[in-house]
Protein backbone atom coordinates (compact mmCIF):
# COMPACT_ATOMS: atom_id res chain seq x y z
CA UNK A 1 0.00 0.00 0.00
CA UNK A 2 1.16 3.28 -1.31
CA UNK A 3 1.97 6.09 1.82
CA UNK A 4 -1.01 8.13 2.57
CA UNK A 5 -0.79 11.93 2.23
CA UNK A 6 -3.39 14.00 4.51
CA UNK A 7 -3.25 17.75 4.40
CA UNK A 8 -4.52 20.03 7.53
CA UNK A 9 -5.34 23.77 6.85
CA UNK A 10 -5.96 24.48 10.57
CA UNK A 11 -4.32 22.92 13.45
CA UNK A 12 -6.13 23.63 15.93
CA UNK A 13 -8.19 21.19 18.77
CA UNK A 14 -9.88 19.24 16.18
CA UNK A 15 -7.43 19.35 13.37
CA UNK A 16 -4.93 18.62 15.96
CA UNK A 17 -6.51 15.80 16.87
CA UNK A 18 -7.64 14.19 13.72
CA UNK A 19 -3.69 14.74 12.70
CA UNK A 20 -2.46 12.56 15.82
CA UNK A 21 -5.48 9.63 15.58
CA UNK A 22 -4.47 9.38 11.85
CA UNK A 23 -0.60 8.93 13.09
CA UNK A 24 -1.40 6.19 15.22
CA UNK A 25 -3.69 4.30 13.24
CA UNK A 26 -2.17 4.47 9.61
CA UNK A 27 1.16 2.83 9.25
CA UNK A 28 2.85 4.51 6.46
CA UNK A 29 1.11 8.48 6.48
CA UNK A 30 2.76 11.24 5.99
CA UNK A 31 0.76 14.66 6.83
CA UNK A 32 0.80 18.61 5.95
CA UNK A 33 0.11 21.51 7.83
CA UNK A 34 -0.59 24.88 7.93
CA UNK A 35 -1.99 27.04 10.45
CA UNK A 36 -1.90 30.97 11.50
CA UNK A 37 -0.55 30.06 14.82
CA UNK A 38 3.28 28.98 13.90
CA UNK A 39 3.59 28.22 17.68
CA UNK A 40 1.21 25.19 17.01
CA UNK A 41 3.08 23.88 13.96
CA UNK A 42 6.40 24.05 15.41
CA UNK A 43 5.03 21.99 17.88
CA UNK A 44 3.21 19.85 15.94
CA UNK A 45 7.03 19.34 13.96
CA UNK A 46 8.53 18.52 16.82
CA UNK A 47 6.00 16.08 17.64
CA UNK A 48 6.50 14.15 14.73
CA UNK A 49 2.63 14.80 13.71
CA UNK A 50 3.49 17.48 10.88
CA UNK A 51 6.15 15.90 8.76
CA UNK A 52 5.43 19.61 6.22
CA UNK A 53 4.43 22.85 7.91
CA UNK A 54 3.89 25.20 5.13
CA UNK A 55 3.63 28.65 5.06
CA UNK A 56 0.25 29.46 3.49
CA UNK A 57 -1.81 27.43 1.65
CA UNK A 58 0.50 26.17 -1.62
CA UNK A 59 1.68 23.49 -3.67
CA UNK A 60 2.82 22.11 -0.63
CA UNK A 61 -0.98 20.52 -0.68
CA UNK A 62 -1.03 19.63 -4.17
CA UNK A 63 -0.01 15.52 -3.38
CA UNK A 64 -2.76 14.86 -0.78
CA UNK A 65 -5.33 12.01 -0.92
CA UNK A 66 -7.11 14.06 1.70
CA UNK A 67 -7.34 17.69 2.75
CA UNK A 68 -8.68 18.39 5.96
CA UNK A 69 -10.35 22.42 6.15
CA UNK A 70 -10.09 22.75 9.90
CA UNK A 71 -9.93 26.89 10.33
CA UNK A 72 -13.05 28.44 11.90
CA UNK A 73 -16.16 28.11 9.25
CA UNK A 74 -15.41 31.97 8.39
CA UNK A 75 -12.20 30.90 7.00
CA UNK A 76 -13.45 27.73 5.64
CA UNK A 77 -14.90 29.06 3.22
CA UNK A 78 -12.56 32.27 2.56
CA UNK A 79 -9.91 29.09 1.75
CA UNK A 80 -11.81 27.48 -0.41
CA UNK A 81 -10.60 29.42 -3.73
CA UNK A 82 -6.97 28.82 -2.80
CA UNK A 83 -7.44 24.86 -2.10
CA UNK A 84 -9.24 25.02 -5.63
CA UNK A 85 -6.28 26.02 -7.20
CA UNK A 86 -3.80 23.34 -5.79
CA UNK A 87 -6.28 20.49 -5.18
CA UNK A 88 -4.58 17.31 -6.78
CA UNK A 89 -7.12 15.07 -8.97
CA UNK A 90 -8.56 12.60 -7.01
CA UNK A 91 -7.77 14.78 -3.63
CA UNK A 92 -10.76 14.47 -0.95
CA UNK A 93 -11.39 17.76 -0.18
CA UNK A 94 -13.44 17.75 4.00
CA UNK A 95 -14.35 19.93 6.98
CA UNK A 96 -14.78 19.34 10.30
CA UNK A 97 -17.49 22.18 11.21
CA UNK A 98 -20.46 21.46 12.99
CA UNK A 99 -22.83 23.26 10.33
CA UNK A 100 -22.90 21.39 7.17
CA UNK A 101 -25.46 22.90 4.97
CA UNK A 102 -23.62 26.16 4.28
CA UNK A 103 -19.90 24.76 3.62
CA UNK A 104 -22.01 22.93 1.22
CA UNK A 105 -22.92 25.59 -0.47
CA UNK A 106 -19.98 27.32 -0.99
CA UNK A 107 -18.18 23.90 -2.41
CA UNK A 108 -20.95 23.63 -4.73
CA UNK A 109 -20.34 27.52 -5.98
CA UNK A 110 -16.92 26.42 -6.01
CA UNK A 111 -17.63 23.88 -8.45
CA UNK A 112 -15.90 21.46 -5.94
CA UNK A 113 -18.99 19.22 -4.92
CA UNK A 114 -17.26 16.35 -7.21
CA UNK A 115 -14.47 15.82 -4.50
CA UNK A 116 -16.32 16.79 -1.15
CA UNK A 117 -17.22 15.01 1.68
CA UNK A 118 -18.28 16.65 4.90
CA UNK A 119 -17.25 15.86 8.41
CA UNK A 120 -18.19 16.48 11.77
CA UNK A 121 -16.31 14.74 14.37
CA UNK A 122 -18.80 15.26 17.31
CA UNK A 123 -15.89 15.60 19.94
CA UNK A 124 -14.87 18.44 21.61
CA UNK A 125 -13.54 20.00 25.03
CA UNK A 126 -13.92 23.60 27.11
CA UNK A 127 -10.00 23.89 26.04
CA UNK A 128 -8.70 24.77 22.71
CA UNK A 129 -6.13 25.27 20.23
CA UNK A 130 -3.31 22.56 19.21
CA UNK A 131 -1.83 22.24 22.70
CA UNK A 132 -4.66 20.34 23.85
CA UNK A 133 -5.20 17.93 21.17
CA UNK A 134 -5.31 14.21 21.38
CA UNK A 135 -5.99 11.26 19.00
CA UNK A 136 -7.90 9.69 22.08
CA UNK A 137 -10.76 13.03 21.51
CA UNK A 138 -12.32 11.09 18.52
CA UNK A 139 -12.58 7.24 20.44
CA UNK A 140 -15.98 6.39 20.35
CA UNK A 141 -17.31 9.87 19.18
CA UNK A 142 -20.04 9.76 16.68
CA UNK A 143 -17.89 11.02 13.37
CA UNK A 144 -20.63 12.67 10.68
CA UNK A 145 -19.87 12.31 7.24
CA UNK A 146 -22.00 14.00 4.46
CA UNK A 147 -20.64 13.41 1.09
CA UNK A 148 -22.48 14.73 -1.98
CA UNK A 149 -23.86 12.95 -4.50
CA UNK A 150 -21.26 13.49 -6.98
CA UNK A 151 -18.44 11.85 -4.90
CA UNK A 152 -17.76 8.33 -6.11
CA UNK A 153 -19.34 5.76 -3.69
CA UNK A 154 -15.99 4.24 -3.37
CA UNK A 155 -14.32 7.27 -2.28
CA UNK A 156 -16.75 7.56 0.43
CA UNK A 157 -15.89 4.16 2.11
CA UNK A 158 -12.38 4.89 2.07
CA UNK A 159 -13.08 7.81 4.01
CA UNK A 160 -15.37 5.42 6.04
CA UNK A 161 -12.41 3.18 6.93
CA UNK A 162 -10.30 5.85 7.47
CA UNK A 163 -12.40 7.23 9.86
CA UNK A 164 -12.93 4.29 11.67
CA UNK A 165 -9.63 3.37 11.98
CA UNK A 166 -9.37 6.80 13.90
CA UNK A 167 -11.30 4.98 17.15
CA UNK A 168 -14.38 7.16 16.17
CA UNK A 169 -18.09 5.91 14.54
CA UNK A 170 -18.71 6.85 11.60
CA UNK A 171 -22.35 7.87 10.46
CA UNK A 172 -23.69 9.19 6.66
CA UNK A 173 -26.32 11.66 6.87
CA UNK A 174 -27.70 14.47 4.71
CA UNK A 175 -26.11 18.07 5.29
CA UNK A 176 -30.50 19.05 6.43
CA UNK A 177 -30.46 16.02 8.75
CA UNK A 178 -26.93 16.71 10.06
CA UNK A 179 -28.08 20.46 10.95
CA UNK A 180 -31.03 19.40 12.49
CA UNK A 181 -29.81 16.56 14.91
CA UNK A 182 -27.08 18.54 16.08
CA UNK A 183 -29.25 22.13 16.65
CA UNK A 184 -31.21 19.88 19.09
CA UNK A 185 -28.52 18.06 20.51
CA UNK A 186 -25.49 20.38 20.88
CA UNK A 187 -26.56 23.66 19.88
CA UNK A 188 -29.51 24.48 21.79
CA UNK A 189 -28.14 22.66 24.99
CA UNK A 190 -25.50 25.44 24.77
CA UNK A 191 -28.09 28.48 24.18
CA UNK A 192 -29.71 26.54 27.35
CA UNK A 193 -26.50 26.72 29.66
CA UNK A 194 -25.98 30.22 28.27
CA UNK A 195 -28.86 31.20 29.58
CA UNK A 196 -29.15 29.48 32.76
CA UNK A 197 -25.67 30.84 33.85
CA UNK A 198 -26.69 34.08 32.81
CA UNK A 199 -30.30 34.03 34.86
CA UNK A 200 -28.27 33.24 37.80
CA UNK A 201 -26.45 36.26 37.53
CA UNK A 202 -28.88 38.52 37.04
CA UNK A 203 -30.97 36.91 40.10
CA UNK A 204 -27.63 36.62 42.79
CA UNK A 205 -28.06 38.80 45.42
CA UNK A 206 -25.19 41.76 45.97
CA UNK A 207 -23.14 38.71 48.11
CA UNK A 208 -22.57 36.47 45.28
CA UNK A 209 -24.57 33.51 47.60
CA UNK A 210 -26.07 31.41 44.53
CA UNK A 211 -22.66 31.44 42.76
CA UNK A 212 -21.03 30.08 45.75
CA UNK A 213 -23.74 27.96 46.11
CA UNK A 214 -22.99 26.52 43.09
CA UNK A 215 -22.91 22.79 42.67
CA UNK A 216 -23.94 19.40 41.60
CA UNK A 217 -26.23 19.37 39.56
CA UNK A 218 -26.19 23.18 38.14
CA UNK A 219 -22.66 22.99 37.41
CA UNK A 220 -22.84 19.96 35.24
CA UNK A 221 -25.42 20.99 33.34
CA UNK A 222 -23.86 23.86 32.51
CA UNK A 223 -20.31 23.37 32.35
CA UNK A 224 -20.25 24.11 28.43
CA UNK A 225 -21.26 27.26 29.10
CA UNK A 226 -17.62 27.33 29.17
CA UNK A 227 -16.67 27.16 25.64
CA UNK A 228 -15.95 29.64 23.03
CA UNK A 229 -17.84 32.32 22.94
CA UNK A 230 -17.17 33.12 19.02
CA UNK A 231 -17.50 29.56 18.25
CA UNK A 232 -20.73 29.37 19.50
CA UNK A 233 -21.81 33.03 18.11
CA UNK A 234 -20.96 31.60 14.74
CA UNK A 235 -22.88 28.49 15.03
CA UNK A 236 -25.88 30.39 15.93
CA UNK A 237 -25.50 32.33 13.14
CA UNK A 238 -25.02 29.55 10.76
CA UNK A 239 -27.66 27.29 11.91
CA UNK A 240 -30.13 30.21 12.82
CA UNK A 241 -33.57 28.41 11.44
CA UNK A 242 -32.80 25.18 13.02
CA UNK A 243 -32.09 26.60 16.53
CA UNK A 244 -34.74 28.96 16.34
CA UNK A 245 -37.31 26.13 15.34
CA UNK A 246 -36.43 23.96 18.09
CA UNK A 247 -36.27 26.53 20.45
CA UNK A 248 -39.34 27.95 20.31
CA UNK A 249 -40.44 24.35 21.21
CA UNK A 250 -38.16 24.42 23.62
CA UNK A 251 -39.51 28.00 25.53
CA UNK A 252 -43.25 25.64 24.92
CA UNK A 253 -42.21 23.11 27.05
CA UNK A 254 -40.43 25.34 29.48
CA UNK A 255 -44.18 27.26 29.30
CA UNK A 256 -45.80 23.89 29.82
CA UNK A 257 -44.14 23.45 32.75
CA UNK A 258 -44.61 26.69 34.07
CA UNK A 259 -47.84 26.31 33.66
CA UNK A 260 -48.07 23.04 35.82
CA UNK A 261 -46.11 24.46 38.60
CA UNK A 262 -48.88 27.63 38.80
CA UNK A 263 -51.42 24.92 38.58
CA UNK A 264 -50.28 22.61 41.25
CA UNK A 265 -50.98 20.08 38.75
CA UNK A 266 -49.13 17.32 40.27
CA UNK A 267 -49.94 14.56 37.88
CA UNK A 268 -48.60 16.60 34.74
CA UNK A 269 -45.65 17.59 37.03
CA UNK A 270 -45.04 13.92 37.78
CA UNK A 271 -45.45 12.76 34.13
CA UNK A 272 -43.08 15.70 32.60
CA UNK A 273 -40.15 14.85 34.88
CA UNK A 274 -41.23 10.89 35.03
CA UNK A 275 -40.97 10.52 31.08
CA UNK A 276 -37.55 12.48 30.93
CA UNK A 277 -35.83 10.29 33.24
CA UNK A 278 -36.69 7.18 31.76
CA UNK A 279 -35.75 8.63 28.22
CA UNK A 280 -32.55 9.90 29.90
CA UNK A 281 -31.98 6.47 31.08
CA UNK A 282 -32.15 4.64 27.63
CA UNK A 283 -29.26 6.69 26.49
CA UNK A 284 -26.03 4.96 25.83
CA UNK A 285 -23.42 5.31 28.62
CA UNK A 286 -20.34 5.87 25.72
CA UNK A 287 -18.26 8.68 25.43
CA UNK A 288 -19.66 9.72 22.13
CA UNK A 289 -21.77 12.80 20.96
CA UNK A 290 -20.89 16.33 21.10
CA UNK A 291 -20.98 16.99 24.59
CA UNK A 292 -18.50 14.82 25.56
CA UNK A 293 -18.96 12.53 28.66
CA UNK A 294 -17.21 13.21 32.01
CA UNK A 295 -15.51 10.36 33.48
CA UNK A 296 -16.38 11.66 36.99
CA UNK A 297 -16.80 9.68 40.10
CA UNK A 298 -18.22 11.09 43.72
CA UNK A 299 -16.64 9.76 46.58
CA UNK A 300 -17.91 9.60 50.06
CA UNK A 301 -14.91 10.45 52.63
CA UNK A 302 -14.84 11.79 56.08
CA UNK A 303 -13.89 15.49 57.19
CA UNK A 304 -10.50 14.78 58.94
CA UNK A 305 -6.97 15.59 58.20
CA UNK A 306 -5.02 13.35 55.89
CA UNK A 307 -8.06 12.35 54.08
CA UNK A 308 -7.94 13.77 50.66
CA UNK A 309 -4.12 12.96 50.37
CA UNK A 310 -4.67 9.48 51.02
CA UNK A 311 -7.36 9.24 48.10
CA UNK A 312 -4.78 11.30 45.58
CA UNK A 313 -1.44 9.21 46.87
CA UNK A 314 -3.80 5.95 46.25
CA UNK A 315 -4.50 6.90 42.76
CA UNK A 316 -1.27 8.36 41.99
CA UNK A 317 0.77 5.47 43.34
CA UNK A 318 -1.22 3.70 40.27
CA UNK A 319 -0.05 6.29 37.89
CA UNK A 320 -4.05 7.05 37.54
CA UNK A 321 -3.71 10.74 35.82
CA UNK A 322 -6.78 12.78 37.64
CA UNK A 323 -8.18 15.49 35.15
CA UNK A 324 -9.47 17.38 38.25
CA UNK A 325 -10.58 17.43 41.73
CA UNK A 326 -12.88 19.49 43.97
CA UNK A 327 -14.51 19.29 47.43
CA UNK A 328 -18.36 19.71 47.13
CA UNK A 329 -19.62 21.75 50.16
CA UNK A 330 -22.81 21.28 48.60
CA UNK A 331 -24.81 18.17 49.10
CA UNK A 332 -27.72 18.41 46.84
CA UNK A 333 -27.77 16.35 44.14
CA UNK A 334 -24.38 14.64 45.13
CA UNK A 335 -24.03 11.35 46.41
CA UNK A 336 -20.61 12.05 47.80
CA UNK A 337 -18.72 14.82 48.79
CA UNK A 338 -15.37 14.60 47.05
CA UNK A 339 -15.21 14.64 42.96
CA UNK A 340 -12.47 13.25 40.90
CA UNK A 341 -12.30 13.40 37.27
CA UNK A 342 -10.68 11.32 34.70
CA UNK A 343 -9.35 11.21 31.55
CA UNK A 344 -10.15 8.00 30.13
CA UNK A 345 -12.71 5.51 31.04
CA UNK A 346 -10.42 2.93 31.62
CA UNK A 347 -8.61 5.41 34.92
CA UNK A 348 -12.41 6.00 35.89
CA UNK A 349 -12.88 1.54 36.45
CA UNK A 350 -9.55 1.62 37.70
CA UNK A 351 -9.63 3.87 40.06
CA UNK A 352 -13.53 2.89 41.46
CA UNK A 353 -11.73 -0.63 41.90
CA UNK A 354 -8.94 0.79 44.24
CA UNK A 355 -11.19 3.26 46.25
CA UNK A 356 -13.65 0.23 46.90
CA UNK A 357 -10.85 -2.27 47.89
CA UNK A 358 -9.46 0.70 50.65
CA UNK A 359 -12.96 1.15 52.07
CA UNK A 360 -14.29 4.13 49.99
CA UNK A 361 -18.16 4.19 48.84
CA UNK A 362 -18.03 5.50 45.25
CA UNK A 363 -20.78 7.01 43.06
CA UNK A 364 -20.57 7.01 38.96
CA UNK A 365 -21.82 9.73 37.37
CA UNK A 366 -23.90 8.98 34.41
Amino acid sequence: MSQLTCGFIGLGLIGGSIAKALKASVTDIRIIAFDVNQEALLLAHEEGIADIIAEKIDENFSHCDYLFLCAPVQKNDQNLEQVKEILAPGCILTDVGSVKNTIHETVEHAGLEHCFIGGHPMAGSERVGYVNSKASLLENAYYILTPTSSVPAEKVEHFRRLVAGMGAIPLILEPDKHDYVTAAISHLPHVVAASLVNLIEDNDSEDGIMRMVAAGGFKDITRIASSSSVMWQQICLTNRENISTLLSRYIQALTDFKAAIDGQDADTLYQLFSSARIYRDSFANVSSGPIKRSFSINVDIADRAGALAHIVTLLADRELSIKNIAISHNRESEDGVLRVEFYQESSMTEGIRLLEEAGYTVHVRN
